[in-house]
């Protein structure tokens, strides 16, 4: 069979499907299009007919992780809805193992990921924030979302025990250690929830 009838089998949205089910079972360092096609019963050529490279199938994976955030049933208070889409965007990174780590690693421009670009930002400028601060506002949410959720999806793979806490000395970084009940590696979800809002309030002085 020739590699354009094996591609004629399949189609994109089969292949970005197979990709997504490899990462949630064995992580994003096992994603490749060799092990894509190896889970489909195809040859390697026949993936690269429809995402061309390891890169394209990534940024296709990371869109349809956005793909999956709701953007219907959002709160009528522009603010709100901005924090609401926050927690949402979250959501989907937790919901696919390294799911942080796939999307942080990609600039995509493709539909899923500026269908929600478009409403987290129409939420912004409805907040009235000007077209720059709009624009700021939302690259600092989304990075911090992700860096976040990057750090809270790889804690289960550290070694146990808290390194900060051990690392830091009383003598030789006196607010470290007076803090370092709250630097712990947990908390998450009210981390998060401080850090939008210290973003989002930010824009509204």
């Amino acid at each position: 069979m020739t590699n354009k009838q094996q591609g004629d089998r399949l189609d994109p949205a089969t292949v970005i499907r197979a990709g997504l089910d490899l990462l949630d079972e064995k992580g994003l360092d096992a994603v490749s299009t060799r092990a894509v096609a190896d889970r489909l019963g195809v040859r390697i050529n026949t993936v690269q007919w429809h995402v061309k490279t390891k890169a394209r199938m990534l940024e296709l994976m990371a869109d349809a992780v956005l793909g999956e955030i709701p953007l219907t049933g959002l709160p009528d208070v522009p603010a709100d809805r901005a924090r609401e889409l926050a927690r949402r965007f979250r959501r989907a990174l937790l919901a696919r193992r390294d799911g942080a780590a796939l999307v942080v690693g990609t600039y995509t421009a493709e539909p899923e990921t500026l269908a929600f670009a478009e409403r987290l930002v129409e939420a912004l400028l409805a907040s009235g924030l000007g077209d720059r601060e709009a624009a700021w506002t939302s690259w600092a949410v989304v990075y911090f979302a992700l860096g976040l959720t990057q750090e809270e999806q790889a804690v289960d793979h550290r070694p146990l025990g808290d390194i900060l806490t051990r690392a830091i000395s009383d003598t030789t970084h006196p607010a470290l250690h007076r803090v370092a009940v709250h630097l712990a590696p947990t908390s998450f979800e009210e981390r998060f929830e401080f850090g939008v809002t210290a973003l989002l309030a930010a824009q509204g002085r």
